[in-house]
């Protein structure tokens, strides 16, 4: 039996729509969008274009897109027909259903959707910024219990966001101790390895140079997860260092969404080539690094940490 629930209080409604109104007016959503001729509706549209795609980029259904948006078919194929007066998007008839037509964006569409999306991404950047550190954990996690209630009010509630940032103090000895730990209780490694870790953490604090490196903390509702560090080995080469995720949190794709991160940075700031190292035992890293294209280009036996090893070292061209 359903238990019914009380009315929504009318200063509930008016707090809603308060906020409704102060954050419409935050974006500009009521003016042109991001500074174009575009209303949010259009952009959107061009959004799901982009990036909505049938698999080998054959592009979209207009339906596809309808329903995402919730948009009226007679309003969408208004903006569509915009859109291909300014030569942004081309038609081609699916080979499944002659009567339907796929869509996808031509070269002027991405022009002009690119950026938008560059500035939508400032936009947001420009929202955080002005916060304290702990201010924008505080925020990311309020967005992400507003998503969940609304998106399944009476369902179960799934687990947090997980929020990649920047390590802060006590993060490296964090590091070094989880390294440490894990390596010993899962493939029987002694100190020697948690002596090592401590040396790269060490030294990327001396040495750090905020302008070509960077780490990362995979943090889930308070709880420290993961870790990853791009560190500068030439001006032209990046080195993978410090990728782990802590046994409860396997399964949820963490280890690869650190190392691309990770892979975006190096790009992002003109590497062209990324290294590792890592050892034969390891091998969910392992399939990691090959699923993303990484190459395997040198392999020996050693002993150390305890242990009669392999280690390999595997790159990648950015």
């Amino acid at each position: 039996m359903r238990t019914s629930k009380p009315p929504v209080a009318p200063r509930q409604i008016d707090a809603l729509r308060q906020f409704n109104r102060f954050y419409t007016q935050r974006l500009g959503i009521l003016a042109p969008y991001l500074g174009s001729d575009l209303t949010l509706t259009e952009v959107r549209v061009l959004y799901e274009l982009a990036h909505a795609a049938l698999p080998q980029g054959q592009g979209v259904h207009a339906a596809q897109i309808g329903a995402l948006l919730g948009l009226d078919a007679g309003y969408l194929s208004r903006i569509l027909r915009q859109f291909e007066a300014r030569r942004w998007i081309k038609r081609s008839r699916s080979p499944q259903d002659g009567r339907q037509h796929r869509l996808a964006l031509t070269q002027a569409g991405r022009r002009a959707f690119l950026p938008l999306q560059d500035k939508s991404i400032a936009q947001a950047g420009a929202t955080l910024s002005p916060l304290a550190p702990a201010q924008r954990r505080q925020l990311i996690a309020a967005l992400g219990t507003v998503q969940t209630l609304l998106d399944d009010p009476a369902g179960a509630q799934p687990p947090p966001a997980v929020v990649l940032r920047e390590p802060q103090a006590g993060d490296y000895g964090w590091v070094v101790e989880q390294h440490g730990a894990l390596y010993a209780r899962e493939y029987g490694w002694n100190q020697e390895f948690e002596a090592l870790v401590a040396g790269i953490v060490a030294g990327y604090l001396r040495k750090h140079r905020p302008d070509c490196e960077r780490g990362w903390i995979a943090e889930q509702d308070g709880q420290r997860l993961g870790c990853a560090f791009v560190v500068r080995k030439s001006d032209t080469v990046a080195q993978l260092r410090l990728v782990i995720v802590v046994p409860q949190a396997r399964g949820l794709g963490l280890g690869g969404l650190l190392t691309d991160t990770c892979m975006a940075y190096a790009r992002d700031k003109g590497y062209r080539k990324m290294v590792l190292w890592t050892n034969s035992c390891l091998h969910a890293a392992r399939a990691i690094y090959a699923q993303r294209g990484f190459v395997m280009r040198k392999s020996e036996p050693y002993q150390g940490f305890g242990q009669e090893l392999v280690s390999e070292t595997w790159d990648l061209r950015l």
